[in-house]
Formats: structure tokens, C-alpha cells, sequence
């Protein structure tokens, strides 16, 4: 569920999710601190906070910036456990990040115990000259996986707060389902199995 944390906004726990040196990080500066670094630096875990509108209304964004690296895949199974939404990324110049990302999706489906998580695919490093994986084959995982595409360049800036909002708009989507869920589900238990009479 999303939370209030200051009054009129709303608290978002986002988790950003792929490869090692996609980008994630460099992404997530350049929405914070509006700037590119660009020097790798291996993430184990790194949080960031930031405020968004989006769709007219003010967010509150918990991010959390999570490690690539099979060795601290306990780190990240936590967030997962955790997150509200995630960002997964991948980088236009590198095959093996974008096959990766079914590792990454399978990995959180399993752990969350459902196909029906809030998640955007990201293109990153659309700057690069040697593109790799083509919008086509991006836009074709993300309608295999049911979620919202992005293009994105951390270098450049296009994009990255689309990125970050178009997750925000995914959780709250899920919020609206989930409440019909359980307004349908309590329903059904109040009617039994006799059939139900509107006075």
C-alpha cells in the first residue's frame, strides 16, 4: 500500500533493479542531484530520497539503488520484499543486461509469490553510439512482461524522470486493482452461497 509521510504527499518505496554497470546509479543521481556521474563506482546498497509531481500530485520518493552482483543477492532479494515498485534496467550496448533481465523479473515474481508487480523496463545508455538491443526488442520484452517501456540516458537526461513517474503511476494502478480485489473478495464472502438481493 503507499503511505503518507508528509501531509499532501504521498511516500513511494522504489527499487531500482538490474545489472552491474547499467547505470542504475547514474540514473538515479541524475533525478536527485540533476547531474551525471560518470565514473563506476559497484553498488552494495544506496538510498536516496526526492520529491516528484506526477499527474499533478507531489510525491515523496524512497529509492533504493540496488547492487547488480550475484555475491550480495541477498541484499536485493530483501528489497524486493520490500519495494512498492522497481525500475529494472538494462543498457542498449549490452546484450547480456537485457537477457539478464528475465533473471532479475523471474527472481522478484518468485520471492513477491505473484506475476502482478509494479514494475517499468528502462533502456538505459541510449546515448551510446554501439546500440545493441534495439527499441524494437525492448518494447517487445516489455509487452511480453505487461509493463510500461522507457528509453532513458543518465548522460543526457531524457527520460529519467518519465522513468521514475511512469513507476509511480504503475503503483498506483496496482493500488486501485488491489482495493477492487479485496472490495470484490469481501463481496463475495458477505453473499455466501445464497444469492445476493438489492433492496
Amino acid at each position: 500500500m503507499v503511505t503518507s509521510q508528509v501531509p499532501g504527499t504521498m511516500l513511494y518505496k522504489l527499487v531500482v533493479m538490474g545489472s552491474c554497470k547499467v547505470g542504475k546509479s547514474a540514473l538515479t543521481i541524475q533525478l536527485v542531484k540533476n547531474c551525471f556521474v560518470p565514473d563506476y563506482d559497484p553498488t552494495i546498497e544506496d538510498s536516496y530520497h526526492t520529491q516528484l509531481v506526477v499527474d499533478g500530485e507531489p510525491c515523496q520518493l524512497d529509492i533504493v539503488d540496488t547492487t547488480g552482483s550475484e555475491e550480495y543477492q541477498s541484499h536485493r532479494q530483501e528489497f524486493m520484499r520490500r519495494g512498492q515498485g522497481f525500475l529494472c534496467v538494462y543498457a542498449v550496448d549490452d546484450i547480456k543486461s537485457f537477457v539478464d533481465v528475465n533473471i532479475f523479473l523471474d527472481q522478484l515474481r518468485r520471492i513477491r509469490d505473484t506475476d502482478r508487480v509494479p514494475l517499468v523496463l528502462v533502456a538505459n545508455k541510449t546515448d551510446k553510439a554501439d546500440c545493441l538491443v534495439t527499441r524494437e526488442l525492448g518494447q517487445e520484452a516489455a509487452r511480453s512482461f505487461r509493463v510500461p517501456f522507457v528509453e532513458t540516458s543518465a548522460k543526457t537526461r531524457p527520460s529519467v524522470e518519465r522513468a521514475f513517474g511512469e513507476l509511480v503511476r504503475e503503483i498506483r494502478r496496482f493500488s486501485v486493482q488491489e482495493l477492487r480485489h479485496r472490495r470484490d473478495a469481501e463481496h463475495d464472502r458477505g453473499c455466501g452461497f445464497t444469492p445476493c438481493h438489492i433492496m
